[in-house]
């Protein structure tokens, strides 16, 4: 695999979303779609039945019943075991989603957990996306078919947006160091190629490089330094292991001239060089 494939929503559909229900034992008809690849758009995942493990940029995530789960655009992951569950599948262009939900889809740092929902919300969310699965799969022709079926989606992903606004102890209104800490992700995902200095993010963002440190370490513990290397690192890691390009070939795609300094760097962070990584993992 020279490239981690990315799969693209505007391939499978036009309205922006895609929607299903797996039950168990079901079982993807394409091999690829259980393969390794990154998407252009969330996927947001209601379990009511049984569990199931994907595999989210080298961390196993398990889900049970009455769970709720997102991956965002961008995150390379890989499904396991998941013919033992039953649930919901949502697809959803990020062009869909507002804003507000975003700073909380968007904001953590750390890969997402999966949010336990209680018996109402577990209601709520099966009963709008059994609705939404209905207009989805209607006639489009139906008059106010699309606008309602956008009210629909927008209501479950309001639902979704406050179970993890609510999990994370995040209202809506986040403190100052926490807003920041979320804008700051989506400039680092935006420009870690590029942009590498804490200064030139604390710029971005119209505040002081020792105030983002501060906001940083107040949000997460660590400094933006930290932050900048770790996403670096982490998309290393995912070519190292998903694609055949070598070294150098990484190292100049992530924005280093020098594949020296940047297998320093590497073996700084995670204890291996980029070759001992990749031998290690790929056994």
């Amino acid at each position: 695999m020279k490239n981690i494939p990315i799969h693209q929503l505007k391939d499978r559909t036009d309205m922006g979303m895609e929607l299903w229900r797996y039950n168990l034992g079901d079982m993807p008809a394409d091999d690829e779609v259980m393969g390794i690849h990154r998407d252009d758009h969330y996927i947001f995942f209601v379990v009511d039945g049984g569990d199931a493990s994907l595999l989210i940029d080298f961390e196993k995530v398990t889900f049970t019943r009455n769970t709720l789960y997102y991956i965002l655009p961008g995150q390379v992951h890989q499904a396991i075991d998941n013919e033992r569950a039953a649930g919901w599948f949502l697809a959803v262009d990020a062009s869909l989603i507002p804003a507000d939900y975003r700073e909380v889809f968007e904001g953590m740092l750390q890969i997402q957990q999966p949010c336990q929902l209680d018996g109402a919300l577990m209601q709520q969310s099966t009963t709008l996306l059994n609705l939404l699965g209905q207009r989805y799969n209607a006639s489009k022709t139906g008059a106010f078919n699309t606008p309602v079926l956008l009210s629909l989606l927008q209501s479950f992903l309001g639902i979704a947006a406050s179970c993890y606004a609510d999990a994370c102890q995040t209202a809506i209104k986040v403190s100052r160091p926490v807003l920041l800490s979320q804008q700051f992700k989506r400039l680092l995902v935006q420009y870690m190629v590029t942009v590498k200095s804490p200064s030139a993010y604390a710029d971005m963002l119209n505040v002081s490089e020792s105030y983002l440190n501060e906001s940083l370490k107040k949000t997460t513990g660590l400094p933006v330094s930290y932050w900048i290397l770790n996403e670096v690192v982490l998309e290393a890691k995912r070519l190292l292991y998903y694609s055949s390009e070598n070294v150098k070939e990484i190292a100049h795609k992530l924005g280093y001239e020098g594949h020296t300094y940047f297998s320093r760097l590497f073996k700084k962070s995670v204890g291996l060089t980029p070759l001992a990584f990749r031998a290690q993992y790929r056994k």
